[in-house]
């Protein structure tokens, strides 16, 4: 079964059992099962063997994910004493005076998250912790703040020329300028640049629908969660009012914590050993320099608050177990999700991609575009991984520089990323949707099952613009994207306005409700 078809199946029964049984944790661990049984020819020692040493051991001794989880409890903590302080309290009063509707909320948040586009993970907790009590004073639902965590995160960081995806796919072109690549990649990554204007769009007129329509009618009555689960109930009390914290406590901490991680990345690139900062980017460690930048963020975050006199060396001691338990949702979904991609890696899927499409890729012709796009989708939601999916695809295509003209070289290689975006988005064995739903504090199959139509939509919108993009290998396809995205949510705004009216009207001519 190795390098065949099978070794999509693990993913493949993980994500079909969770949206089923809404449940991930044991929908993940029969995935994880699966994979075992099926690279061991199904031996129930082997099995076991398998599962342990090749897929939660690895998974958990691997440095780069040792560097994340350990940035992960480093955030939980400074979160913690940030909202020990005061300072999130503080922040909110302001934000009570200043932020005075929904819309404004929303706006906040997406501004925030231009500000934060570097990295994915750090955007999805860092917009997560500073804007919740925003988005919950002006009841949007927590489905709904986490979609907007997560689609201003994997789309953000793919356009945005210095931040860690920018590195990631820079390392994966040879025989190129990777930044100068994937800076021109830009204009023709219409996933990423269309999910964006959705949200302004979204903010702007108020558009929900599908299950997020529900989740929002919900939080207007009052009920952010819409399901039973009420995620992170056990963490403490975080509305802790001190008089001497001030809004200027919360972003300072949060300033120090964006510059530390910002020199931590660069230094793993070797900016201060001589390299250019684009160099030191297009070279670093993101996991080593984000872990090593937190904890040092930690470190002067503490010092900080002691000098200002708002949290004692024991209350900020204290905090350190806090974060820990607020992040341990998010490290044990992540462990599952990264045990069932090593089970799957195991089965030789990025064989039996790399074969699949090595071998039919230069007889597409002006679909190509709309192929990998397609296939790119099909792996980053199989294997949750947006950076394993385009490191499959990008040496495939770049390969073909020989074959293809310069400009549909460009449009494959954003249909590569653009679709990698696209699964990574619809997955809920993703680890950036796994943040989001940490960051949010959001039961995490709501995010999935709420965000989905969304996404799907914008891939759909998407998919046409690449066989635009194809025919007319032209710039002028974007501004056509453009325009079927807003003419989409248009249609879509009648509809659910139509549906509404007609529920309504059927609603108040229905027979009088008994007392």
């Amino acid at each position: 079964m190795y390098g065949t078809f099978w070794s999509l199946l693990p993913p493949i029964v993980a994500i079909v059992l969770a949206l089923i049984t809404k449940e991930v944790y044991s929908s993940l661990f029969i995935g994880i099962v699966v994979g075992g049984l099926l690279a061991t020819s199904f031996h129930p020692v082997a099995t076991l063997e398998t599962i342990f040493n090749d897929g939660f051991f690895a998974a958990l001794g691997d440095t780069w994910n040792i560097g994340i989880f350990m940035f992960l409890v480093i955030l939980g903590i400074v979160v913690a004493i940030i909202n020990k302080s005061g300072a999130s309290n503080a922040y909110g009063e302001w934000a009570k005076k200043k932020i005075k509707t929904k819309r404004g909320a929303l706006a906040s948040t997406f501004v925030l998250s231009l500000l934060l586009g570097i990295d994915d993970y750090f955007h999805c907790l860092t917009v997560g912790s500073v804007m919740l009590p925003v988005n919950d004073s002006h009841n949007i639902s927590r489905a709904r703040f986490a979609y907007q965590i997560d689609a201003t995160a994997a789309p953000l960081c793919m356009i945005f020329p210095i931040s860690s995806w920018a590195a990631a796919v820079s390392g994966m072109v040879e025989g190129y300028n990777g930044i100068q690549l994937f800076v021109r990649a830009i204009p023709y990554n219409f996933y990423s640049l269309l999910t964006l204007l959705m949200i302004v769009y979204l903010i702007v007129t108020g558009l929900e629908y599908g299950p997020m329509k529900k989740h929002e009618d919900n939080a207007l009555k009052g009920d952010l969660f819409t399901t039973p689960d009420r995620p992170f109930d056990n963490v403490e009390d975080e509305n802790v009012v001190n008089e001497r914290a001030r809004l200027y406590d919360l972003v300072i901490p949060i300033a120090i914590l964006f510059v530390c991680c910002v020199i931590g990345m660069i230094y793993t690139g070797g900016f201060f050993s001589g390299a250019s900062f684009i160099d030191a980017f297009g070279g670093c460690d993101a996991s080593y320099g984000l872990s090593l930048g937190s904890l040092i963020s930690l470190i002067l975050i503490v010092i900080y608050f002691m000098v200002r006199r708002v949290v004692s060396f024991k209350q900020a001691m204290e905090c350190i177990p806090v974060g820990f338990k607020a992040m341990v949702p998010a490290i044990l979904i992540l462990t599952f999700a990264l045990t069932l991609k090593n089970m799957t890696s195991a089965l030789g899927s990025t064989e039996f991609v790399s074969t699949l499409v090595g071998n039919n890729i230069g007889t597409f012709g002006f679909l190509l575009p709309l192929i990998l796009f397609g296939l790119a989708v099909l792996i980053s939601f199989s294997t949750g991984t947006s950076w394993g999916t385009f490191g499959i695809l990008i040496p495939i295509v770049v390969s073909l520089g020989t074959v293809l003209n310069d400009k549909m070289l460009i449009i494959s290689i954003s249909a590569c990323l653009a679709g990698a975006v696209c699964g990574d988005h619809c997955s809920p064995i993703s680890d950036t949707t796994i943040m989001a739903s940490a960051g949010a504090r959001c039961n995490h199959i709501n995010h999935v099952s709420t965000q989905l139509p969304y996404a799907l939509t914008v891939a759909a919108v998407s998919a046409v613009s690449y066989v635009i993009a194809g025919l007319t290998q032209s710039i002028i396809s974007l501004f056509i994207a453009i325009a079927l995205m807003f003419a989409t949510l248009f249609i879509i705004g009648k509809i659910v306005k139509n549906k509404s009216n007609t529920t309504d009207v059927s609603a108040a001519g229905g027979p009088p409700a008994e007392a």
